[in-house]
C-alpha cells in the first residue's frame, strides 16, 4: 500500500523517477564491481565447482545434466547452481572474468528487484530505493558477488526476489496462475540453493507489514496458503540430506561451543554492518567463547525482541526487518554443520542483511526524515558513496588467491583453513618451502586436519622427502581411511620408495573410494606396467584418459604401452593426443617419433625427433643420438655428424665418457658412410 506522501503513480513524472532509480542503481552497482571481471578463480571451492569439476567444466552435456540432478558428496542439492556453471562454461570456457560477470549480473538483478518489490508493497520510492542501494553496495555482500562458486547464493537470491515480486502482485489480484507462478520460481529458488527454505516464513513478515494483510478472519487463509511453499521447503531440506553427509574427518566443534556461538555471531554481523572492516573469506571457529560475549550478545539479542514487541503496532516494520534477519540467519546459524563449517560467513549474510536495511531506512525516515529530509537524503547518498568505496578496496583483496588468502589470515586467528589453502596456492606455484611452512602452521592448529596432513606429505613427496612424507600421509590415512586423497598419497609415497606391492593397495583403495579418480588410475597403471602386466596397465590408462580426457602424461604413457605390444597405430593416435593437450613436451614429440620411425615413416618421425630436440629437456643426449641415427637412415649423414657431434659435447660435459666414447665411435661411422 502506498504512503500518503507519494506522488500518485500514475502521474507520469513519478514513472520516469522510478526509471531514473532503476538505471542509477545498475549503473552504480556496475561501476563499483566492474573490476571484478579482472579476478582470477580462486583456490578455494572454484576447484571443486567449476575449474576441476570435468562434469561442469566440460560445458552443458547430457552426462552433466544427469550429474546437476544427481546426489554428490561435494555440497547439497543445487542442479540449478550447477548448470549455470556448465552453462558458463559452455560459453566462456574458463575465463574467469566471463564467470565473474555472470554473478554481478545477478547480483545486479538482485538489486534492482529487491528495489522493485518494496517500491511495489510500500509506494515508498526512495526508501526502496535506499534499501537497494545498501543491498547493493554494502561491503559484506562483496562475498557472495566475487567469488566465482558462490554462484549459488546470487542465483537462488534471485529467484527469492522474483518469489518476492510475484507475491506481492498475487496479494493485489489473487488467482490461481499468479500463485503457481510463485510456486513455480520458489521451485526455482530451491533448486539453485535450499536457503530459500525460509522464505516462506518471510511472506508471512511482509504479509504483516508492509501488505497489512493480517487482518481478523484472514489470518488462517494466509498461513495456509503458505502451506505448499512450506512443503516444498521441507522436500528441499531432504534432499539436501541426501546429497551430502559430513564426512568423520571434519573437525566439527563441539555442541555447546557452536550453541554459544549463535548470540555472538548474530552480534558480530550487525557489527559488520555498522561497521564493515576485517573482512574475510572464512572465518574460524574459535576454540572457546568468554562468557562475558554471550552474556552480552544474548541480552542484545532479547532487547532486540523487546523493542519488537514494544512498537509491533506503531513501528511494524521493526518486526518484519528484525525477524527477517533472525529468521534467515537460523539455517546457517551453526547447530547443525556440514563441512568445515566456518564460526560465520559473509555471504550468508546476503539476504538477512536486507531486514536491517529496513529497520536503518524506514527507522531514520521515521526519526528525522519529517525534520530535514534533503540533509538526510544526503547524508544517506554520502553513506551509499563510502559504502561503494569501502566495496571497491575489498574487491582488491579477491584479486586472486594469494592476496586473498593473505589477507584473510592477517585479519583472523588460528585459520588453520586459510593456511593450508594458501599452502596449496603457493605450491601451484613451485614455492613449495612457503607452501609446507603454511601447511606445519595448519597442523600446528588443528592436528587433526586431515587435509592439511596430506597436503604436507604430498609436498613433502615432490621435494624428494619420501620418509618424511610418510609419516604424514600414513598420520591422514590413521584419522580417516575413508579419504581418498589420503590413500592416494600414501601410495604414491610408497611407489617412490620402490615399495611397489604397498603402493598398489592405497592406489586400488583411492578408486574404490573414488571411482573417477584419474591420477590414482594412472599411477597404478605405472606400477602394472612396470612389473611387466601391459594389459592390466593400458586399462588403467584408458580409464584415466576417460575420465580426464585432457591428462596428457596419461595419452602419453598409455602410447609407450600400446607400442610395447606392437599396436603402433593406436599409440600413434595417442601420442597425438598428448601433443594436442601438451604441445611443449618433448618427451612425448620423442616418444612419436620413435612410433613413426618403427613404422618407417622417416621424414614425419624426424620432423617430430626435432622438435624434440628443440624442447630438449628430456634426456637430451638419447633424443640427439636417435635424431642422428634418424638422418643417418634418411641419408642424411652431414646432419647426423652435425647432431651427434653436439650430443658428443652435452655427454662430455655431463663426464659420462663411457657414453661420450660410444658416440664418437658412431660418429666414425656416419663420416665413413657419407658420400
Amino acid at each position: 500500500m502506498p504512503d500518503d506522501n507519494i506522488v500518485c503513480m500514475a502521474k507520469s513524472p513519478y514513472k520516469y523517477s522510478e526509471l531514473f532509480f532503476y538505471l542509477a542503481l545498475a549503473a552504480v552497482t556496475f561501476i563499483v564491481y566492474l573490476q571484478v571481471i579482472q579476478n582470477d578463480f580462486i583456490n578455494f571451492d572454484d576447484t571443486i565447482y567449476v575449474t576441476e569439476n570435468q562434469h561442469i567444466n566440460t560445458g552443458l552435456t547430457r552426462d552433466n545434466l544427469i550429474y546437476a540432478f544427481s546426489f554428490s558428496d561435494l555440497v547439497y542439492w543445487m542442479p540449478l547452481s550447477w548448470l549455470s556453471h556448465a552453462l558458463d562454461c559452455q560459453l566462456f570456457g574458463l575465463k574467469a572474468g566471463m564467470h565473474h560477470l555472470t554473478n554481478l549480473i545477478l547480483h545486479i538483478a538482485n538489486v534492482l528487484l529487491l528495489f522493485a518489490v518494496f517500491k511495489r508493497a510500500t509506494g515508498a520510492l526512495w526508501k526502496s530505493a535506499f534499501v537497494a542501494g545498501l543491498f547493493a553496495l554494502h561491503p559484506v555482500n562483496v562475498d557472495s558477488v566475487a567469488w566465482i562458486a558462490e554462484r549459488k547464493n546470487v542465483l537462488s537470491t534471485f529467484f527469492w526476489m522474483l518469489t518476492m515480486l510475484t507475491y506481492v502482485y498475487h496479494t493485489e489480484k489473487p488467482g490461481i496462475l499468479r500463485y503457481l507462478l510463485i510456486v513455480a520460481v520458489f521451485t526455482l529458488g530451491l533448486l539453485s540453493k535450499p536457503m530459500l527454505i525460509t522464505l516462506p516464513f518471510v511472506l508471512l513478515l511482509l504479509d504483516y507489514w508492509p501488505l497489512k494483510r493480517f487482518v481478523r478472519g484472514q489470518i488462517l487463509r494466509i498461513i495456509l496458503e503458505k502451506l505448499v511453499l512450506f512443503a516444498l521447503a521441507g522436500i528441499s531440506m531432504y534432499l539436501s540430506s541426501l546429497s551430502f553427509k559430513n564426512p568423520s574427518y571434519i573437525p566439527t566443534p563441539p555442541m555447546g561451543l557452536r550453541i554459544a556461538n549463535v548470540p555472538v555471531s548474530y552480534v558480530k554481523y550487525i557489527l559488520k554492518l555498522i561497521w564493515p572492516t576485517d573482512l574475510a573469506i572464512l572465518y574460524p571457529y574459535p576454540t572457546y567463547i568468554p562468557l562475558w560475549q554471550i552474556i552480552t550478545s544474548s541480552v542484545l539479542l532479547v532487547f532486540g525482541f523487546a523493542v519488537v514487541v514494544r512498537f509491533y503496532g506503531k513501528l511494524p516494520y521493526l518486526a518484519t526487518g528484525w525477524l527477517w534477519y533472525i529468521g534467515t540467519l537460523v539455517p546457517v546459524s551453526g547447530l547443525v554443520q556440514i563441512g568445515l563449517w566456518p564460526a560465520m560467513a559473509d555471504r550468508w549474510a546476503y539476504v538477512p542483511f536486507v531486514g536491517l536495511f529496513l529497520i536503518i531506512v524506514w527507522g531514520v525516515s521515521d526519526l528525522f526524515g519529517r525534520w530535514r529530509p534533503r540533509f538526510i537524503g544526503a547524508m544517506g547518498i554520502s553513506c551509499l558513496l563510502i559504502l561503494g568505496i569501502s566495496t571497491s578496496f575489498q574487491l582488491c583483496y579477491w584479486r586472486n588467491s594469494l592476496t586473498l588468502f593473505e589477507h584473510t589470515l592477517a585479519v583472523t586467528k588460528n585459520n588453520y583453513i586459510m593456511h593450508r589453502v594458501l599452502g596449496s596456492s603457493l605450491q601451484s606455484q613451485n614455492r613449495l618451502d612457503e607452501a609446507i611452512a603454511h601447511y606445519r602452521q595448519s597442523i600446528r592448529i588443528c592436528p587433526s586436519y586431515i587435509k592439511a596432513q596430506y597436503a604436507l606429505g604430498y609436498a613433502l613427496c615432490k621435494q624428494g622427502k619420501w620418509n618424511e612424507a610418510l609419516v604424514y600421509l600414513q598420520k591422514a590415512v590413521q584419522i580417516y581411511p575413508g579419504y581418498a586423497d589420503a590413500q592416494h598419497g600414501l601410495g604414491y609415497a610408497l611407489y617412490s620408495l620402490g615399495r611397489l606391492d604397498e603402493a598398489i593397495v592405497h592406489f586400488r583403495l583411492a578408486i574404490k573410494l573414488k571411482p573417477d579418480y584419474p591420477e590414482a588410475y594412472y599411477n597404478l597403471a605405472n606400477i602394472l606396467s612396470a612389473q611387466g602386466k601391459p594389459d592390466e596397465a593400458i586399462a588403467c590408462y584408458r580409464k584415466a584418459t576417460e575420465i580426464k580426457p585432457d591428462y596428457a602424461i596419461a595419452h602419453n604413457n598409455l602410447g609407450i604401452a600400446l607400442q610395447s605390444q606392437g599396436r603402433l597405430d593406436e599409440a600413434i593416435n595417442h601420442f597425438r593426443l598428448a601433443l594436442k593437450i601438451n604441445p611443449q613436451s618433448g618427451k612425448t614429440h620423442y616418444n612419436l617419433a620413435n612410433a613413426l620411425h618403427a613404422q618407417g615413416r622417416l621424414n614425419e618421425a624426424i620432423k617430430y625427433y626435432e622438435r624434440a630436440a628443440e624442447l630438449a629437456t628430456y634426456q637430451d643426449v638419447t633424443v640427439l643420438e636417435t635424431l642422428a641415427a634418424a638422418y643417418a637412415d634418411a641419408g642424411r649423414f652431414e646432419q647426423a655428424i652435425t647432431v651427434t657431434q653436439t650430443a658428443i659435447n652435452l655427454a662430455a660435459a655431463a663426464k659420462n665418457n663411457e657414453l661420450a666414447d660410444n658416440l664418437r665411435k658412431q660418429l666414425e661411422i656416419y663420416k665413413q658412410a657419407k658420400p
